[in-house]
């Protein structure tokens, strides 16, 4: 099984919210409520893949640690379009 730390995003440059989770497709649908909601943010810029929960976790709250702009480079040195990852996941 596989686990993922992710960064999703309301449009380029715009919010951003980190998370973690073992199902990103199931996960999708509850992006939704709360913050990703009210910010819309529900692009998914952003993903890597962890062995195991613990190990997305930590890699959770380190990037929520980090300033901002560490995090639009990480998005940009993997996405530079800011496309959305989801359709990509869904194969």
């Amino acid at each position: 099984m596989a686990f993922f730390t992710y960064i999703v995003a309301s449009r380029r440059n715009g919010t951003l919210y980190t998370g973690s989770t073992e199902d990103l497709i199931k996960h999708r649908d509850k992006l939704r409520p709360g913050f990703t909601r009210r910010y819309g943010v529900a692009l998914l810029v952003w993903c890597e893949v962890h062995v195991t929960r613990n190990a997305a976790f930590v890699r959770e709250r380190q990037i929520k640690e980090w300033k901002r702009v560490w995090k639009l480079e990480l998005i940009e040195r993997k996405n530079p379009a800011w496309a959305d990852l989801f359709p990509t996941l869904l194969g």
